[in-house]
């Protein structure tokens, strides 16, 4: 969904002001608990209709998560790179996709927000098109790094340490 995050913000904190909700500022909530449910921002990509159903439900506190795409974020997974065994050819093929991302930094790259219902947390997460392309590439690195460990490993019985 390509969507302005950093004018979509100031939106909902807008709206949510106007329908009376309390605004907790806080983390994301995505990796604290197993039980959640995520609303379908794919078919139903209008943050006011999940507050509606919150309102509905009876919530009176949302939960407010922004995340700005920041350059230590960048410099930390350029330090991934260069941590691999990948070739020269390979590593500057990542640096240089990498690099791409800089012109986002400052931006918001996730909007999260979520109540809790009966034992669960009601989810409404949107992410910028060009975050979900960060975050293939972020899956790209990782997946080189578990294939150099576990080749790695494999050559663990073969040489003896004596």
């Amino acid at each position: 969904m390509n969507v302005n995050l950093d004018t979509l913000k100031g939106e909902v904190l807008a709206y949510l002001g106007s329908e009376g909700f309390v605004v907790f500022h806080g983390y994301s909530r995505l990796a604290d608990t197993d039980s959640f449910a995520s609303w379908d921002v794919g078919r139903h990509p209008d943050f006011r209709r999940f507050l509606e159903a919150a309102k509905k439900a009876g919530a009176t506190l949302i939960v407010y998560h922004e995340r700005v795409f920041s350059r230590p974020l960048l410099e930390e997974t350029a330090d991934r790179v260069e941590a691999t065994n990948l070739t020269g050819e390979e590593r500057r093929s990542l640096d240089r996709r990498l690099r791409e991302f800089r012109a986002y930094e400052g931006f918001t790259c996730a909007l999260e927000l979520s109540f809790d219902y009966q034992g669960r947390v009601y989810l409404f997460h949107l992410s910028a098109d060009w975050h979900e392309d960060y975050l293939d590439l972020m899956d790209e690195i990782e997946a080189a790094t578990e294939e150099e460990a576990e080749e790695d490993e494999s050559l663990g019985g073969y040489f003896s340490s004596n």
